[in-house]
């Protein structure tokens, strides 16, 4: 059994304040017993107007978010996987990039988000994060993690069954789903979607999620959840606001219900 904790958060537009909570987090997440840290999609820096956002969008080497969250992973000597931070890409323009950072504060895996939120919602809601940021390209997975192989996504990815059948192939034990779901699409499919994923993909879900009403005015849905591969919600943090919890991960259960229900080994290329 691996112990893990998933900070729900309520992020805003000043960085320094985002640091802090972070680092908060992972002090408490150590002194609960935890080996790893989700955190939530955009735990840096979550605001909507984007030319007031671009004076904290640095590249990686200068995000005072990442550095803190590093320096508190090696202090506690904790994992951390960093839902994601707004950062400037090498290749030009911005990247929504998932960080797992090791309990030496070393970064161990990176993942951009492949998946773009373009739509309009009947609210009224517009989103265009393809106006501001570059689509990654990669499928992401890490070994030799506290919870086995873990597979990084960022939160619109869920809606793609295309990439989860690859990192189930890859044999994950985990994935993460690091998410700031709108409250409509939240309460419409945030539980249906993450329990298919992880039974889909015969893998435990992590889902560390952002909540409640953020200075820029977005509201997010909350419900922070841990899924089996079973399908079963192991913790489900519910949508009051930001807090700490706690779940166990225990990867017997994954071999079991990947031997009862052996779909990964089933599974069958179609011919188009």
């Amino acid at each position: 059994m691996t112990r893990i904790a998933l900070l729900q958060m309520n992020a805003g537009i000043d960085p320094e304040v985002n640091a802090r909570t972070i680092v908060s987090a992972a002090d408490n997440a150590s002194a609960g017993g935890a080996t790893m840290l989700f955190t939530p999609e955009m735990s840096g820096l979550l605001d909507r107007d984007r030319a007031r956002a671009s004076h904290h969008i640095v590249p990686e080497e200068d995000n005072r978010v990442l550095g803190a969250a590093r320096e508190a992973a090696a202090r506690r000597g904790l994992w951390i996987a960093l839902g994601s931070l707004a950062v400037v890409s090498a290749e030009g323009g911005w990247a929504n990039r998932s960080l797992l950072i090791d309990s030496r504060g070393e970064i161990a895996a990176r993942y951009d988000k492949i998946h773009m939120f373009d739509v309009d919602l009947s609210t009224g809601e517009s989103w265009r994060e393809s106006n501001a940021y570059r689509a990654g390209t990669s499928v992401v997975t890490a070994g030799d993690t506290p919870v086995g192989r873990l597979g990084l996504t960022v939160c619109y990815d869920i809606r793609f069954p295309a990439l989860f059948e690859e990192l189930g192939k890859r044999s994950c034990d985990v994935i993460a789903i690091p998410a700031a779901f709108t409250v409509p699409t939240g309460q419409a499919h945030w539980h249906l979607l993450q329990r298919a994923r992880a039974v889909e993909a015969s893998a435990w879900v992590v889902a560390a999620a952002q909540v409640g009403a953020h200075e820029d005015g977005r509201q997010t849905y909350g419900h922070s959840l841990v899924v089996d591969p079973w399908g079963d919600v192991v913790l489900d943090m519910g949508g009051e606001g930001p807090g700490l919890g706690f779940a166990e991960i225990d990867r017997s259960r994954t071999r079991q219900v990947r031997a009862q229900l052996p779909s990964l080994a089933n599974r069958r290329s179609i011919a188009t």
